[in-house]
């Protein structure tokens, strides 16, 4: 199920909007480029909610001498 929102821009970025949904850039429409930016958005959030609670680990001691590939490994 889709639903529509509606937002105000200023020209300046209408226009950058316009640019990115045109036809020699990657986006056709501006709903596409819009979408593509919040999916980045919740992303980069799921992102740095890792690094936090990584960071929240090492504060408390919960830390391993192991490197990234020696985990894979497991």
């Amino acid at each position: 199920m889709s639903s529509s929102l509606n937002v105000s821009l200023t020209d300046e970025l209408r226009s950058y909007v316009n640019t990115r949904a045109s036809d020699t850039d990657v986006y056709s429409t501006p709903s596409e480029y819009i979408r593509d930016l919040i999916r980045q958005d919740m992303e980069n959030r799921h992102i740095v909610s890792h690094v936090m609670k990584g960071l929240d680990d090492v504060k408390q001691g919960r830390f391993s001498d192991k490197s990234i590939l020696d985990i894979g490994m497991e």
